[in-house]
């Protein structure tokens, strides 16, 4: 059954629905029925869970992290705790692979013969081609040339793992140019082809049904919080398309003690217009069959998105957190490059962790999350963050940007 917030059309609110070619109408409806009778039945549940856990490693832990929160808050005036949702702890390094694993397990069972996916970051592609490669399905990932040039090591796992790796060249050669062929294609091979999307955005089914598999995020931390002694104040995830936040929100969605915050790509700053603020700077519009809020102009044009971050740089934003953010169950905020960059740098040298750039966003607001929330609830306050992904595939652009910030280390005798 679809929860109340989202109708049986896939809108939530205005936010959502269907704006697609025609072509491509018969296999959403036969996805959609597909969903609701594969992917909940008792069958398909009790599989899927056995991958999870004997193939991707969950449940995935909390864990505390206490010196950075002392560097973010020193005398814990404001932050109490502050907690880490360890989806970096997966195979593959992301919490894309819950998603793909579930994606790809249902395309085999509806009989399709070949999976095509876009990627920015790169770990949407690799789990779909670790999927792929599981249940022997032929894998084409679409990847913006910019991107190639900077996920390199992502690059060379999809080929690795089997995948044909497709370059696009197109606008900015980047995630909204690769899910434009993506979509070119689904719309050629429809009838063998299935594509998996890897975030919250696209046309109905695909925001409810990539959702609802990544649930599996917030059920097992909401868990993990209680089985600590309670509830945490706060929820905080990055926001590119979506999903990672999706996946952890859900599980709180009907806890009113509970603040849902999600941070986008700033970029150079907002006021630059180089940056990937949807949800900050952005207008109701039409972006890969869904609406939403999107980055365009007055005449309703896509304009291109910047980040630092290759899985955050998109124009658009899952249509439930365009609900969340109009509802005001949810709250956007921004971060900057180099915020990002900082926050990355620190949490690696006090907790021993390395982020993706992604996640990174996530960190560099939650100082002033946790002192205005604990200002309002006149307590220091505990936050609970989706560390969403490992920073490896990021290394070539922290040897680049950060390395060279950070000073040379005093030599101890």
């Amino acid at each position: 059954m679809l929860p109340p917030r989202v109708s049986p059309s896939g809108t939530f609110g205005p936010f959502g629905g269907r704006y697609v070619a025609e072509t491509l109408v018969p296999a959403l409806d036969e996805l959609t029925s597909a969903f609701h009778t594969i992917v909940f039945s008792e069958v398909f549940q009790t599989e899927l869970r056995e991958l999870l856990a004997s193939y991707v490693g969950r449940p995935t832990p909390l864990t505390r992290a206490h010196r950075f929160a002392r560097w973010l808050d020193p005398e814990a005036h404001f932050l109490h705790r502050l907690y880490l949702k360890r989806e970096d702890l997966c195979h593959t390094g992301a919490h894309k692979i819950n998603n793909a694993l579930g994606q790809a397990l249902l395309a085999k069972k509806m009989g399709k013969t070949r999976i095509i996916a876009e990627t920015g970051a790169g770990q949407h592609g690799v789990a779909t081609a670790t999927a792929c490669a599981l249940f022997d399905l032929p894998c084409f990932v679409y990847m913006g040339a910019e991107d190639i040039r900077r996920q390199a090591p992502n690059v060379g796992r999809m080929k690795l793992l089997g995948a044909q790796v497709i370059p696009v060249t197109s606008g900015s050669s980047t995630l909204k140019d690769a899910m434009n062929e993506a979509l070119r294609d689904w719309v050629t091979n429809v009838r063998t082809t299935h594509y998996c999307i890897g975030s919250t955005a696209g046309p109905h089914p695909y925001p409810e049904l990539v959702a609802t598999l990544q649930s599996v995020i917030g059920e097992e931390a909401r868990a993990q919080c209680l089985a600590l002694g309670s509830l945490p104040d706060a929820v905080v995830a990055c926001v590119g398309g979506g999903s990672n936040a999706m996946g952890i929100f859900r599980a709180f969605l009907d806890d009113p003690s509970v603040a849902l915050y999600g941070v986008e790509a700033a970029g150079d700053g907002v006021a630059s217009g180089h940056h990937a603020a949807t949800l900050t700077a952005g207008r109701i519009g039409v972006l890969h069959g869904s609406k939403s809020y999107v980055l365009c102009d007055d005449g309703g044009q896509i304009q291109e998105a910047h980040s630092i971050s290759a899985g955050l740089d998109y124009p658009g934003v899952g249509p439930e957190h365009a609900w969340l953010k109009d509802s005001g169950r949810a709250h956007y905020l921004n971060a900057t490059d180099n915020e990002a960059l900082v926050v990355l740098d620190k949490l690696g040298k006090t907790e021993g962790i390395l982020a993706a750039l992604e996640t990174a966003h996530a960190y560099a607001r939650l100082r002033d999350i946790a002192r205005d929330l604990a200002e309002q609830r006149g307590h220091p306050v505990t936050l609970l963050v989706s560390h969403s992904g490992r920073g490896d595939k990021d290394l070539e652009t922290l040897l680049t940007r950060l390395l060279p910030l950070l000073p040379e280390p005093t030599r101890a005798y």
